[in-house]
């Protein structure tokens, strides 16, 4: 994933979206109820119907955000799996950013992030 300057900010383009099509699979297959009981009853088999590098593999089952993104993921994807743990679009940008929810969401309602 191409990182500019902005810390907290990613460029998607058509190399990460080749590198990432299997974790974005994956991560589109949660919009369905069953997918997800079926992902949430064991994690670890339901990954094995995608072809995911180990390195997506072990992100995903770390909850590792950052990693996924850097290995591709799209965070309209990704956003499909922290729904799953109950996570809002808030916390994902708290860890983006290095903020908390709380400081991301303050920011938010601020106005958002000023950059010098």
């Amino acid at each position: 994933m191409t990182k500019p300057e902005i810390p907290g900010t990613y460029l998607f383009g058509i190399e990460d979206s080749r590198q990432g099509f299997a974790l974005n699979s994956f991560c589109a297959s949660l919009t369905s109820v069953d997918d997800r009981k079926r992902f949430l009853d064991d994690e670890a088999a339901y990954l094995g119907r995608y072809e995911l590098t180990a390195e997506q593999r072990q992100a995903v089952l770390d909850r590792d955000w950052v990693t996924m993104l850097d290995l591709g993921g799209s965070i309209f994807y990704i956003y499909k799996l922290a729904m799953v743990d109950g996570k809002s679009m808030q916390y994902l940008g708290g860890v983006f950013t290095g903020m908390t929810t709380e400081e991301f969401q303050a920011a938010l309602e601020a106005g958002g992030r000023h950059f010098g």
